[in-house]
């Protein structure tokens, strides 16, 4: 078979066939780039939880990350058990019928869930709203205005995504400042991330991946697309008969998110930063509310004389970057040079320095 390119497995696979990324990924261990039946990879995931489990005796928690995507429920449904609770961030950009899929698988099975809010709403944010607290701006400008293009995805990752999961570590750790190091513990999070997915992930992705207080586990990380239908085909509930909700048709059934159907993605971030071309319309056409909702904020904007006032705004052809994305942004890459950002124009205006733009345009550490 002939490689797709240089992440992707070589093709279709037959169930029970060993299956591989055509590259080794930069950040693979040694052992890591090989070809695996899915069981194997299986077997995989558990040892890769485990050997965080024993790098980390000092963490307080594991916690399962649970978008509502296909991914995602894989790592919950291999793991269940294995997990304290699991965190969902309600964004408040997003399909409501995915935060509402999440609240019944967890109760279907027994989780404790979270449903995290960030603290600034998408609303706000792209009004102006939202006043920087730290930096040279503190307390002058916003930190950001206008629907985010691909410049804006950073902003929007850290004030919906990033913000909630910390300060669920803090609520978990406390304030450790005071600690000596050897006495800090940590928190785990599984997440979905594979080195299949995208070209970016490929580059980035890393099976156990410590910052600060927050260890990322991506127990799926070696899995390749091929492992993932095998996986999906061998537990999801096939039947021809009329289906349980979510499609938890026996106890050990894989549950599947009716807005994956429809959208193909999970929906439960809609800050439009990397939209697709008629992306809208077609949320449009299963969840008229939510679009009428991001409508109504376009017309705000535009009453306010907002020049960003489109949701979903495209960049410059042939643009590229190599950044790593969000980690618990599967589909998007990262920013695009071109794409016209709040900062560039202070920069424009000699309101801040060329030192004050690097600064503000770093992306956050947890």
């Amino acid at each position: 078979m002939t490689a797709r390119s240089p992440r992707r497995a070589p093709g279709d696979m037959f169930p029970g066939m060993p299956d591989v990324l055509a590259k080794k990924p930069p950040k693979a261990g040694e052992s890591e780039h090989e070809a695996r039946t899915l069981d194997e990879a299986i077997g995989r995931s558990y040892e890769i939880l485990d050997e965080a489990l024993a790098r980390f005796r000092e963490a307080a928690g594991v916690f399962w990350l649970f978008s509502g995507g296909n991914d995602s429920v894989v790592v919950g449904h291999l793991l269940r058990g294995r997990y304290d609770a699991v965190l969902h961030v309600n964004t408040g950009t997003g399909i409501p019928d995915t935060t509402q899929h999440v609240r019944e698988v967890a109760d279907a099975w027994g989780d404790t869930l979270h449903v995290l809010q960030p603290r600034n709403r998408y609303e706000d944010l792209v009004m102006g709203r939202v006043i920087a607290s730290t930096g040279p701006n503190a307390g002058v400008r916003p930190v950001w205005k206008g629907f985010p293009g691909p410049a804006g995805h950073k902003v929007m990752y850290r004030h919906l995504k990033d913000q909630p999961l910390m300060a669920f570590r803090n609520s978990v750790l406390g304030d450790q400042r005071r600690l000596p190091r050897a006495e800090r513990r940590r928190i785990i999070y599984l997440g979905g991330m594979r080195w299949d997915e995208t070209d970016r992930r490929f580059r980035n992705a890393e099976a156990i991946d410590p910052a600060g207080s927050i260890v990322w586990v991506s127990p799926l990380v070696h899995w390749t697309d091929a492992h993932m239908r095998e996986y999906r085909a061998r537990h999801r509930c096939q039947e021809q008969h009329d289906h349980a909700e979510h499609r938890l048709c026996t106890p050990d059934a894989l549950p599947l998110n009716p807005v994956t159907e429809h959208l193909h993605m999970s929906g439960e971030c809609l800050c439009g930063a990397y939209a697709k071309p008629g992306e809208l319309d077609e949320v449009e056409f299963f969840y008229p509310e939510v679009a009428a909702r991001l409508r109504a904020l376009e017309a705000e904007a535009e009453a306010a004389g907002e020049r960003r006032c489109r949701w979903g705004r495209k960049d410059p052809a042939g643009a590229t970057d190599t950044a790593p994305a969000g980690r618990l942004c599967s589909s998007c890459v990262a920013p695009l040079p071109g794409q016209g950002d709040i900062t560039d124009d202070w920069l424009t205006s000699g309101l801040i320095t060329p030192e004050q733009h690097a600064e503000l345009n770093q992306t956050a550490t947890p």
